[in-house]
C-alpha cells in the first residue's frame, strides 16, 4: 500500500515472491504508455519521450518505473492503472525519493 503522502513509489521489475519480472522491456513499456500524461497535458511529439512524472530507470541492477505522485494528483485514473499494473503482476513497490546524480569529486 502507498501512502498518501509519498512523493515517489518506485515498481521495481522483481515480483513478491522475488522473481525477475518478464518481458525484460516492461518498464520502457509502461513509461511509453504514460508519456502523454505529463505537465501542460499532451502535446504534439509528447509520445516521442517519457512524461516525467512515470520513469524507467535502474536501480541497483534492477529495473523500476519511477512515479511521481504529481501523476496521482493530475490524472488520478492514469495513477490508478499504473498501480493497478504493479498490483496485477505482482510487482514490489516502495516510497522513495529519486535523487540527482552528484558529480565525482
Amino acid at each position: 500500500m502507498v501512502s498518501s503522502s509519498a512523493k515517489q513509489v518506485f515498481i521495481q521489475g522483481i515480483t513478491l515472491a522475488g522473481r525477475t519480472f518478464r518481458p525484460s522491456d516492461w518498464a520502457e513499456r509502461l513509461a511509453g504508455v504514460m508519456s502523454s500524461f505529463r505537465p501542460g497535458g499532451a502535446q504534439p511529439g509528447s509520445h516521442l519521450s517519457y512524461s516525467p512524472w512515470c520513469i524507467p530507470t535502474v536501480v541497483n541492477g534492477i529495473k523500476c518505473v519511477v512515479v511521481s505522485a504529481e501523476l496521482r494528483d493530475h490524472e488520478p485514473m492514469a495513477w490508478d492503472f499504473v498501480m493497478n499494473f504493479a498490483k496485477d503482476n505482482e510487482l514490489q513497490v516502495g516510497e522513495a525519493c529519486l535523487l540527482p546524480d552528484t558529480p565525482p569529486p
